[in-house]
């Protein structure tokens, strides 16, 4: 069953509505016809119907036909409906600002039955088109936001994956680099750090021991501690990771180049935003505010505050994590070893952000824990 066509008549002289009424008595089939004697009638019904032609007389007491193009184009409601103008002959300059106004047509009185009857066919034709345009944009912008969603979900896993391949080798298995995506999250958002920062360090920090995945097996996987060569051979981790993320690689270029608009956004050294805080991340997480860190021996603000908050998130979840060679320590004790590490290992504000923030990491803690973990508690 078609729908009629729901056509709203504008006019302040009952008599003009009355022989509208009967003019288009015939055309009743088909259209479902109102009408208001006033504008502020006609907002009224513009509340209660969704209209798809309405038609105005120009000249009315109070409100006339040119406040009621205004008022329809400030609605994103109302502001396509067609709207069909009746002036005089001689009212050229009513024309014009109707037209300039929104007018979709304009009609000369005395209204012809025979014009009128041809306006209301073509505009309705129009708007029938118009609305099913509109119907087909909707219907695409639904589609490209749930593959943006699908996008962007297929990407926060492969970073998550990616982060998972240092782990496997280093015997750190469950949700570590979850986790310890999570706990950045909460402390750059505790130290007042804006969106873009807080996205790019959540989508970044579980990267930040990607370079072992270049860790002969012989230093990676060795059971107590290393001696000086091997030491120098595990520092190599973070300029291994830095070059991942930073290094141009050639191929990556011709397997974009088919995209014009993905190759133009990327700059001259091959690198975005993300690709610079991951490189960041994995050269610096092991520097200490002091100074004796590694790889670069910077310290205090020289050291990046992403590094500087990921250095905490990660030392804290491998305290409370349980290890080949350590059990789980309790959050008191790891908080004790913390503290002693303030201003030496950790930035004091860094530190006092988590400590600010501990209970939504706690929180987070049970949340992504490690099944054992969970098997423990529930035993």
């Amino acid at each position: 069953m078609t729908l009629k066509k729901q056509i709203l008549f504008v006019d302040d002289e009952p008599n003009v509505l009355d022989g509208l009424r009967r003019l288009l008595q015939s055309q009743r089939v088909e259209w479902e016809m109102s009408y208001a004697c006033s504008v502020d009638a006609a907002l009224g019904r513009l509340e209660e119907t969704s209209f798809d032609v309405i038609v105005s007389d120009i000249r009315m007491p109070g409100k006339d036909g040119l406040e009621l193009l205004k008022l329809l184009q400030k609605s994103e409601i109302t502001r396509n409906i067609p709207v069909i103008m009746v002036t005089g002959c001689n009212e050229s300059d009513m024309k014009r600002r109707s037209l300039d106004l929104g007018a979709t047509d304009l009609l000369n009185k005395p209204v012809c039955k025979e014009d009128l009857l041809a306006r209301l066919h073509s505009v309705l034709r129009l708007k029938s088109y118009q609305d099913r345009l509109n119907n087909q944009n909707k219907i695409l912008e639904q589609k490209v936001r749930e593959r943006t969603v699908e996008l962007e979900s297929s990407r926060l896993d492969i970073i998550w994956r990616l982060g998972k391949i240092a782990e496997f080798r280093d015997e750190e298995t469950g949700n570590h680099v979850v986790r310890v995506g999570w706990y950045c999250k909460i402390i750059a958002e505790s130290l007042g750090m804006g969106e873009d920062f807080v996205e790019m360090l959540f989508l970044t920090s579980p990267l930040h021991d990607i370079g072992k995945v270049g860790m002969p097996d012989e230093v990676l996987l060795k059971r107590g501690r290393l001696n000086y060569e091997q030491w120098e051979i595990m520092k190599q981790h973070c300029e291994i990771g830095s070059e991942v993320f930073s290094q141009d690689y050639g191929g990556m270029k011709s397997f974009l180049a088919w995209n014009r608009k993905n190759a133009h956004k990327r700059n001259k050294n091959g690198s975005n935003l993300l690709y610079k805080m991951a490189a960041t991340i994995t050269m610096t997480h092991h520097e200490k505010w002091d100074g004796t860190g590694y790889p670069k021996g910077l310290a205090g603000n020289d050291i990046p505050l992403e590094s500087r908050i990921v250095a905490i998130s990660d030392v804290y979840d491998a305290l409370c994590s349980e290890r080949p060679y350590k059990s789980a320590y309790s959050e008191d004790k790891a908080m004790a070893i913390l503290s002693k590490e303030v201003g030496r290992h950790f930035d004091p504000d860094v530190f006092k952000a988590f400590e600010n923030a501990l209970e939504e990491i706690r929180s987070v803690s049970v949340q992504f824990a490690d099944e054992d973990m969970k098997l423990q508690k529930k035993i």
